[in-house]
Parts: structure tokens; sequence; C-alpha cells
């Protein structure tokens, strides 16, 4: 009988202990296959590296300047009233001024923004010469104020004056015409006060009545002595974007500082608002733009009139916002 046989010490027996496997201090992360401990990141290429700091500082400059434009002061431009020289006279009074009213500076900057009264350019002029153009204030400011003022000729519609004083100035017109049609294009808002409102109307195609009381005989009182403390009442038509922005008003109580008005409309204006008794136009917007309005009646005089006359605020407001719009 034979002997029983050993184990060979290299043939693997099920009753052995396996040999302990190398610690995790010993496998190295860079082995092949081997995932990298988390919280660690993958070694970059020079290329990848060099992209991800690009794209931070990107978008840390992006940021930087986003700040910048949405906190920038607004900048509105009002236009100039004109003082035409009178002749023989010396001094201030033999030159020609150009002026904005207080009131309308004030009214507008009541809510923090900064404004700039936009003069005439003259690039033939004989003692400066600039290449400035109207266009660059359009360019530059974020929104335009047409103040009152001065009749619109009658010229600037292609009539004749009816009475000499009704004349108007027409140096005006078409610095003001010049300066409406670039903020137009250049898509900024336009708010029209008065004259402004007329202007816009006669910018687009449209006409004006003379004068109230000779063209409209049944028309209440436009303008009297009492100039700002003059009122009367306007409704809204129904439809009117101002009687969205005045919902609890279907009618409102303005001044009255005006002899003439708009009689034919112009081309793609709407009627914002009209006198009470006997409709005459007193507000008007523009369909194709983003916000060009105008208003018979001097918003900028209603505070000083009291609690009774309509808060023009909210008109201030939407002109306002047209302008933050244009910055994006």
């Amino acid at each position: 009988m034979s002997e029983p046989q050993q184990p060979d010490s290299n043939t693997p027996n099920s009753s052995s202990v396996p040999a302990p496997e190398p610690a995790a201090s010993t496998i190295s992360p860079s082995g092949a296959g081997a995932a990298p401990p988390q919280g660690v990141r993958r070694e970059e290429t020079p290329w990848g590296q060099t992209w991800r700091i690009v794209s931070a500082r990107f978008r840390s400059i992006s940021d930087r300047a986003a700040r910048r434009l949405t906190q920038r002061t607004l900048k509105i431009g009002i236009s100039a009233r004109i003082y035409h020289p009178e002749p023989g006279a010396t001094g201030l009074r033999s030159k020609t001024l150009q002026y904005l009213e207080e009131s309308i500076a004030q009214w507008v900057m009541a809510r923090d923004v900064m404004v700039f009264m936009i003069p005439t350019v003259n690039n033939n002029g004989l003692i400066h010469s600039s290449s400035i153009r109207l266009r660059d204030y359009a360019k530059h400011l974020d929104g335009l104020v047409l103040q009152g003022g001065a009749d619109v000729s009658p010229q600037t519609y292609s009539q004749v004056a009816t009475r000499p004083e009704w004349s108007g100035d027409r140096a005006r017109d078409v610095y003001e015409l010049e300066l409406l049609h670039e903020f137009i294009e250049a898509d900024k808002p336009v708010l029209g006060i008065c004259r402004g409102c007329q202007l816009i109307n006669v910018a687009l195609g449209g006409t004006l009545y003379q004068d109230i009381a000779s063209d409209v005989p049944a028309a209440i009182e436009h303008v009297s002595d009492l100039y700002d403390s003059h009122f009367h009442e306007i409704h809204f038509p129904e439809r009117s974007s101002l009687r969205s922005l005045f919902p609890d008003h279907s009618t409102a109580l303005v001044n009255s500082i005006h002899h003439q008005a708009v009689k034919d409309l112009g081309r793609d204006l709407v009627v914002e608002a009209y006198s009470g008794s006997d409709n005459i136009v007193e507000a008007i917007r523009y369909r194709k733009a983003r916000f060009v309005m105008g208003l018979q009646w001097h918003p900028e005089f209603h505070r000083a009139g009291g609690a009774k006359l309509l808060d023009c605020t909210p008109i201030l407001d939407e002109f306002l916002g047209a302008a933050r719009e244009t910055r994006f």
C-alpha cells in the first residue's frame, strides 16, 4: 500500500488563508484605469486650464458691465427754447439765446435722472464750426423731452399764417423736427409737452388749428391770463394707454395753456385724451414706436396746482422705463 501523498506546497488548498492585498496607501492613483479620489480635479491640459481661466474672466467682466449698465443714471435730453434777437436791441437781447424752463427740468429730475439741454447745431457756422450732429445726441442720450414754447409755424405743415402773430417759430421747428426724427430712428422714447405734442403731430403729416377760438368757435377757453392756473377736464378713450395707466380716472383735470391744437391727425397716431366738452385733442401716441407720446397740457406745473390736478408721475415713469429698455 502506498503512503498518503503529501500536499505540494505549490498546490492551492481550499482551507488556506488568502494572502492580504496591498494596503490602500500602496495603490498608485495614477495607475491604469484608476479614478481620482473624490474631490480631486483630473489633471487638466494646458489648453483646458487656459480656457477655464479665460471663461471665468469673461464672465466676471460681463457681470460688471451688466451691473454698470443697469445702475447707470439715465440721461434725458430736453429740446431748447430759442430767443431770437430783437431788432435794435443791445446786450443779451441782441443775441440768439437757447434755454429751458426750470420746471420741466425739475419735473424730469425728480426721478433722479440727469437732464441735458440739447442746443441747435450749425455745422456751417462762420464763428465756430463743429462736426457734432443732432444724431450724436440721439445716440448718447436715453430719451428726449420736447418742451413747450412758441407756436409751430403754419409753414411747417404747408399752410399760411392767417394772422401775423401766429406765424410761429420756423427756425425752432426745423431744429426740433430733425431732433425728433433722430430719436425715433434711434428707437429712443420721446415725450412732447404742449408745443411738443403739436410738433409730433406735424412731424407725422398732421395739421393744427392755428387758433382754437377762431377755428372752433364752439370750443371752451383753452388759454387765459391765468396761464398755468387755467384748468379744464379731459377724458380718456376706452382703449387708450392712458386709460390703462389711470384705471381709476375716466376723466381728469389738467391745466390748459394753448391756443393752437391738433386738427388733422398725423399718420400712425392715435388719440390718448380729449378735452371734456369740445373734443379738442389733448394727448396723442405714435403706434409704431416704443414710446412717442404728446401731452397738450403741462404736467410739470401740476403739483403746484394741488391734488385736484392729475398726477402725471405714471406717465413720466413709463417714459423713463422705456428709456431704460433702450440700453439692451
